[in-house]
Formats: C-alpha cells, structure tokens, sequence
C-alpha cells in the first residue's frame, strides 16, 4: 500500500504553494554544554487554497519546538509522526538525526504529498511514507517496525475520532514497550477531554508546560502560531508493561 500512495503522490498536480519560515534556536545555557547544533530553519510549503494537511496548523510549531528542546535524543532513535500533514514536527526530528516515518490518512493521498514535500524542500532523503488510518489495523501498520517515538499535533479536532486515534497510539505503545507518544493540540472545548479515553485503554498523559520548552508564546520558532489558540503538550505512555508476540497484545 505504501509503495501504491507514492505513486500517485509522484504523478499528483502541484496547487500553488509559499514557503513559511519556522526558526528554532538553541537556549543560551545550551552553548555552555558541547550543543553542536545552536539553530535550526525548517521551510514549510503550505497550499495557497490549503486543506487540512496542506497547510500548517497553531499546534504544529509547539510539537516541533518540543522535539527541539529534546534534540538531544534523537539521533539514531526511530519516530513516526501521525496525521503529519505538513510533516512539521516529523522533519524537525529528521533534521536533528532521528529516522522518521510520516503517515496520513489512507484516505488522502494528497495529505502524504504535503509531506513528502516538506521533506524534499528540507532536503530530508532518509524518510518513509505510509498510510495510516486512525482506528484501522491494516498491514502497513503492523508492519511498522520498533518506535522510539510517537508524535502528532492537532490530530484531536474532530471528537468522533477521539477514540480511533487512542486505539492506534495504544496499539503502537503495547507494540513497542517504552515508547513515548507525544501529542499537541488545541482545546476545542470542556466536553472534549482525551483523558477518560486514555485511561480507558491503560494510558497516563503527563501534562508538559509550555513555558518548560519555550513555546509559551503567540509566536512560537519565530512564526505567527499558535497565536491566541490554548494547546495542550502531552507525553502519554502506557500505565503498564505488555509483551507484544506474534501479531498479538498479551
């Protein structure tokens, strides 16, 4: 199926596109510690009638700014970004050493082209693409190989999938023991709260502050998200160890 969705991403028209600018800088303490890497510029294009994974959402930047103050753990570490999109978070982890796999909904093909892109403005070579539908078991899920880390942003905005996305990160975490998923999104309202489905199927979110990771700010990497919107940082894990054997959760 992968192999399937890069072909037709390949033979897909390009809408027109601009470029947006996210600059990540290193903390002034950090200099004093051997960093290597004291910035970063990400160069993001974005359609110009953009649809949801055209274009860059106000949780994106906060995920991405997160990765880079834990830019540190990535090298050689394994990650896949859901819902990438615009792929974002995914190609900061790239750029700082990780191996990354970006998926979208099987759905939508062109959501997967919006990354691919990314990747090849970044001059990301190193990346895979793969169709992931939230709540659907299919063989390139199963597939995946061992994951270091998990990440998305903005992927809960439509509460009726709440739980198809739960599944899936649950799935991947019993799949792949000590893994971290790392998850940014926008409080859309009270009665949209993930936490009874977290610990419905036997996960804990840990509550990061943004100004731990300087991203409380209307404009964070030097872009002009998130703006006013709240966002929310988690890391979720699971509540307990489970052994993955056979295609099974035991």
């Amino acid at each position: 199926m992968a192999e399937d969705v890069g072909k037709k991403l390949d033979n897909a028209p390009r809408p027109p596109q601009h470029l947006n600018l996210f600059a990540f800088k290193a903390e002034p303490s950090s200099h004093h510690h051997g960093d290597e890497r004291a910035a970063l510029e990400v160069f993001i294009p974005e359609c110009v009638d953009a649809a949801h994974g055209a274009h860059t959402w106000p949780s994106a930047p906060v995920l991405a700014q997160y990765v880079w103050q834990r830019r540190r753990e990535m090298p050689n570490k394994s990650v896949l970004e859901l819902g990438a999109g615009t792929a974002l978070a995914g190609v900061v982890a790239a750029k700082c050493g990780a191996h990354v796999a970006f998926s979208d909904d099987a759905h939508a093909p062109a959501c997967l082209d919006s990354s691919r892109r990314s990747c090849e403005v970044n001059g990301v070579t190193d990346a895979e693409f793969i169709a992931i539908t939230w709540g659907r078991f299919t063989r390139d899920l199963v597939a995946l190989q061992r994951l270091d880390f998990i990440m998305a942003s903005d992927c809960f905005y439509d509460a009726r999938d709440y739980e198809d996305i739960v599944v899936t990160v649950s799935f991947l975490l019993d799949k792949n023991p000590g893994a971290k998923f790392w998850c940014a999104y926008q409080e859309r309202g009270a009665d949209e709260s993930i936490e009874e489905l977290l610990q419905r199927w036997e996960m804990k979110g840990t509550e990061i502050p943004l100004a731990s990771f300087h991203a409380d700010s209307t404009s964070v990497a030097a872009s002009h998200l998130p703006g006013r919107h709240t966002i929310r940082m988690l890391e979720i894990t699971k509540m307990s160890p489970y052994t993955f054997v056979a295609g099974c959760v035991c």
